[in-house]
């Protein structure tokens, strides 16, 4: 199952929905009001279309080849209803992608709106060539309401994208303090490791002062469980550091699920069988390591894991659009895959970003246990 939406998508999703049918139920009705002629329906809904264009391609956060085309059509389309299909409504297309422009430029976005709803309402005023027996009218028609309108959707917008960016900060906190979880459970580990071997080298020490001047041989025997000890502790050591200490899956699924609600992101686990015994630590190891670069790489809103007797697939969207980041961690994990006669494969493809862990080899004769699955 593919994952491809942007992090804002499922938001962006509900806009379209929300809004693109009723802003195509105004347009039509404001074409079918205001034109006169088949000519005049033709290009008022060329204002309409482009406007619904950018909302839409604006829920899949690709606008960049539509905006300034669609700009460009219906900032046409309000002078041609203005001074030659007399409608007061064709504004409507141009205040709705002048708005979603406006907040996106990189400078003078102040000087952009101002120049925007300054267009609107004199255009609007050019009715006056044409029509001054009701001035007024006009001015109400065409410069003050089209003007209102035009104020009233960039102010929306403005408020619109500082809601986006204001939950892309809060995402970006929730990685942040998912990474420091992990940093902590890693220092707790640390702490279990030596912690636990210097309070027993403490224990035996105090031993051997007691039994030194009566039994030389037991103390002979303490140190050398005390060198042994220190020793052990030294290679578990680096095997935490290094990332080569043998883990437990079902602790390290656990823990990433923790993890990634506590970063706001919907998980799904499917357990097609139990892992063999002979891979579930270095599988554990795959899992640990995709959680930190999902959690440090990627805007992730929903991660899939599937488990096997002879592997494990992790699959997470919203991978940012740019060649594959070097990862130290998986390459290192990817050799000793590879030693231990599995293959781990890395792929990232339209905002997906794939990680699994197969050892073939291991894979049983026997038909397969029928598949669970944990939904949070």
């Amino acid at each position: 199952m593919e994952y491809a939406e942007t992090p804002q998508g499922p938001l962006r999703r509900w806009n379209r929905v929300t809004f693109v049918p009723p802003l195509a139920a105004v347009g039509a009705v404001l074409v079918a009001t205001d034109a006169r002629t088949w000519w005049d329906a033709a290009v008022l809904s060329l204002g309409v279309i482009a406007g619904l264009v950018v909302v839409a391609r604006w829920t899949t956060d690709d606008t960049s080849r539509v905006v300034l085309p669609c700009l460009i059509i219906t900032a046409a389309v309000w002078p041609f209803g203005v001074l030659v299909a007399g409608s007061h409504t064709a504004f409507y297309g141009l205040t709705i992608v002048g708005p979603y422009l406006i907040p996106r430029l990189p400078h003078h976005r102040g000087a952009a709106a101002l120049g925007l709803i300054a267009f609107v309402g004199a255009v609007g005023a050019a009715r006056l060539t044409q029509s001054r027996d009701d001035v007024p009218g006009v001015l109400i028609e065409y410069v003050l309401i089209p003007t209102a309108v035009a104020v009233v959707t960039i102010s929306a917008q403005f408020a619109n994208l500082r809601f986006y960016k204001v939950m892309e900060q809060a995402r970006e906190r929730e990685a942040e303090l998912a990474v420091i979880r992990e940093r902590i459970r890693f220092a707790s580990d640390l702490h279990d490791i030596q912690g636990h071997t210097l309070h027993v080298v403490k224990l035996k020490i105090t031993l051997a002062e007691k039994l030194l001047r009566s039994d030389i041989g037991r103390v002979e025997e303490e140190l050398r469980e005390v060198r042994a000890l220190v020793s052990d502790t030294i290679t578990q050591t680096k095997e935490l550091a290094y990332a080569q200490r043998r883990l437990n899956l079902s602790v390290e699924l656990e823990n990433a699920k923790n993890l990634f609600e506590a970063a706001g992101i919907r998980v799904r686990v499917n357990r097609e069988a139990d892992a063999d015994e002979r891979v579930n630590g270095l599988l554990g190891q795959v899992l640990r390591e995709t959680t930190t670069n999902i959690l440090r790489h990627s805007q992730a809103t929903r991660v899939r894991i599937t488990l096997s007797e002879s592997g494990i697939t992790i699959v997470n969207d919203g991978a940012r659009e740019a060649p594959l980041p070097g990862l130290s961690g998986l390459a290192t994990l990817k050799e000793r895959v590879g030693d231990n006669g599995g293959e781990l494969t890395v792929e990232q493809e339209n905002g997906r970003f794939l990680t699994a862990a197969a050892f073939p080899g291991l894979r049983s004769a026997t038909p397969p246990t029928a598949a669970r699955e944990d939904d949070p």
